[in-house]
């Protein structure tokens, strides 16, 4: 995928992630590419992973023996299929792409290695060129071919017409991209012809439009058709995984992993959930390894914002709810986000309580320049103030650091969700508005802070998203120590 890079430690954090998810090959990265390519595939390759690690490899002999030296278990070797790759991308001839594939498989299976070769743009190929391509690699020795739809310019009827014929000649594989959209429907397409191998991504990154997603060929399978695949439930921990260390967020609408997949405002579709999961969602979202989320905004219900409260120990009665319904609605009208800290406070208010904070930001200190980012914070913690300083890869993770420390004695144990950050005005100086989702147990609370320092607002955000989340907990270890003394 163009501006994609990963790091020898990430594909190895990765690949177990994918192991562990039961994925039946990986293919480790092009061992030709660089030797920090080569150093991430020996990596890989030796972890002892239960699944079979291979190395992407072109149609020249060179490509095989870097392979050969990052030590695995096969090779994703591919070929020109089309006499557009044939004639055009590398001056050949059909003829001669088919004796030097025989020539690779041989040299590669005398190596110990599973091939499998892929015919590469086989979708804009002559049909009777690429079963040619296909009796060959087959005869050679090797354990499968693929059909690679190599720029996504089938359609699923001449996907099926052609790995129908592919698919009697030996095991066969699909590979598909998404430029038509049609890259899930080529997929079941194959699968239906007789193909019994998929290549897939996490979250579908790749060339261009991207490859099929893995997330979404396996839920598909195993809900539409009863066909197993890995384990369901590890998909979403994947996708983060993958998000994260590629730096490509997912859209919010993707289907599996998309943070509004399992999401409801709509006062109907969350009524109806309510009532039934099965209302408005296909499958639950534990499934995949997920929770289902009630967002509040301009079409949210009584139902919903009841659930909301309830879900944060907050009782009301009829004329309040109603209250607090107007007034979320009344910000969703504005083109607010309206976070969980808000719906609280708008309870607060519409009860006339008063709120006693347990963790307030009294003070932040942060600095990066050349040397280790560092900051430190001055918190409000019960009835006494605490201090902390905490180191980082920024600013604003040396804060988080900060903030962790000065909860340390505390049972506050927290994870940070999420982590989002938007400039709303332009120029240098900017004002940032950060978006922080905190979870403890099974409890959740999003919180929304809007500044000119990022790292002010992000700290704000978690401090404030921490006394929601854990006001609780330190308002009863306070009263406790008090007793005790």
């Amino acid at each position: 995928m163009p501006g994609v890079s990963l790091t020898p430690e990430r594909k190895l954090e990765i690949a177990r992630e994918l192991d562990a998810t039961g994925v039946h090959v990986i293919e480790a990265g092009s061992a030709c590419t660089s030797e920090g390519e080569r150093e991430g595939i020996r990596r890989v390759a030796g972890e002892g992973l239960d699944a079979t690690v291979t190395s992407f490899a072109r149609g020249v002999r060179s490509d095989i023996d870097h392979a050969l030296d990052c030590d695995v278990d096969g090779v994703n070797l591919v070929v020109p299929a089309s006499d557009r790759h044939v004639e055009t991308k590398v001056g050949s001839t059909r003829e001669e792409v088919l004796t030097n594939v025989e020539d690779l498989i041989a040299y590669a299976k005398d190596h110990g290695l599973w091939v499998e070769l892929l015919g590469e743009d086989g979708s804009r190929a002559d049909r009777s060129y690429l079963r040619r391509m296909a009796e060959t690699a087959h005869d050679a020795g090797a354990d499968r071919f693929c059909y690679c739809d190599t720029v996504g310019a089938a359609s699923p009827e001449h996907t099926l017409e052609v790995v129908s014929e592919l698919a009697e000649l030996g095991p066969t594989g699909v590979h598909t991209h998404d430029d038509l959209g049609f890259g899930m429907a080529n997929v079941h397409a194959g699968l239906r012809a007789g193909a019994d191998f998929v290549h897939a991504t996490v979250n579908g990154v790749g060339e261009r439009a991207g490859n099929v997603a893995l997330e979404e060929v396996a839920i598909a399978l195993d809900r539409c058709y009863d066909v197993e695949t890995v384990e369901l439930e590890r998909l979403y921990r994947l996708a983060r995984l993958v998000s994260e260390a590629t730096g490509v967020s997912l859209p919010p609408n993707k289907a599996v992993c998309g943070a509004n997949s399992f999401a409801h405002e709509s006062g109907i579709h969350t009524d109806g959930t309510l009532k039934d999961g099965a209302m408005y969602e296909p499958y639950p979202p534990e499934v995949v390894g997920r929770e289902r989320r009630l967002v509040l905004g301009k079409h949210a219900g009584r139902a919903g914002v009841a659930a909301a409260l309830s879900e944060h120990d907050v009782d009301v009665d009829e004329d309040e709810l109603s209250a607090i319904v107007e007034r979320v609605k009344d910000l969703g009208d504005r083109g607010k986000r309206v976070t969980d800290a808000d719906l609280l406070a708008i309870a607060d208010d519409v009860q006339e309580r008063d709120r006693d904070r347990q963790v307030e930001l009294l003070d932040l200190t942060a600095s990066s320049g050349s040397g280790l980012p560092t900051a430190s914070v001055r918190l409000r913690v019960g009835g006494e103030e605490r201090v902390a300083s905490g180191h980082g890869s920024g600013p604003v993770d040396a804060a988080v650091t900060a903030v962790r420390t000065a909860l340390a004695d505390e049972d506050v144990e927290f994870e940070l969700d999420s982590y989002h950050v938007d400039a709303i005005t332009g120029g240098t100086d900017a004002v940032v508005t950060v978006v922080v989702e905190l979870s403890r147990g099974d409890r959740t609370v999003t919180v929304e802070a809007a500044e000119a320092d990022i790292t002010r607002a992000s700290v704000i955000a978690m401090v404030d998203a921490l006394d929601r989340l854990c006001g609780d907990v330190l308002e009863t270890d306070g009263e406790t120590a008090l007793a005790d003394d």
